[in-house]
C-alpha cells in the first residue's frame, strides 16, 4: 500500500465512492451488457427491477454530471431520451464486469455472509442477478 493511499481523495478511494451508490454499477452493467452501450429510458428502467423512477432518475443524473454517461433528447413527440456510456463509462465497465465475474464464481461465499442488521436482503437471494 502506498502513503497516497491513505488520503481521503486517493484514487482507490475515490472508485470505492463511485460505486457506493448500488445503481451506479448496475445501470453501467446494465447498458453495456443487455444495451450494447446504449438505451432508451424505459427500456433501461425495465431492465432494472426493483429501481423506482426517483432512484433511477437520481442515479442518472449524477451519472451524467460525472461524465459516466451521454443523454440525448430527440425531437421527436413525445421526446426519446436515450443514454449512452461516455469512452470514461466504458473504462468503469470493465472493472464492474471484473466485479459481476467474481460474484458469479463465488456465489458460495456470498451464500455464506450473515444479513447486515437492518438489511433488506434475506441470507438467500442476497445477490440480485448477475446476466
Amino acid at each position: 500500500m502506498q502513503d497516497d493511499d491513505w488520503r481521503e481523495d486517493c484514487a482507490p478511494r475515490r472508485v470505492m465512492e463511485i460505486f457506493a451508490t448500488k445503481w451506479t454499477s448496475m445501470i453501467l452493467h446494465t447498458l453495456h451488457a443487455r444495451h450494447r452501450g446504449a438505451a432508451r429510458s424505459g427500456a433501461l428502467h425495465r431492465s432494472l427491477p426493483g429501481l423506482s423512477k426517483k432512484m433511477f432518475v437520481q442515479t442518472l443524473r449524477d451519472m451524467e454530471t460525472s461524465g459516466l454517461i451521454e443523454r440525448t433528447v430527440d425531437s421527436t413527440v413525445p421526446p426519446a431520451v436515450t443514454y449512452d456510456l461516455t469512452p470514461l463509462g466504458l473504462r468503469f465497465v470493465g472493472l464492474v464486469d471484473m466485479v459481476y465475474d467474481w460474484g458469479r464464481d463465488n456465489a458460495d461465499a456470498l451464500d455464506a455472509l450473515r444479513p447486515r442488521e437492518g438489511a433488506r436482503r434475506s441470507r438467500t437471494g442476497m445477490t440480485p442477478d448477475l446476466a
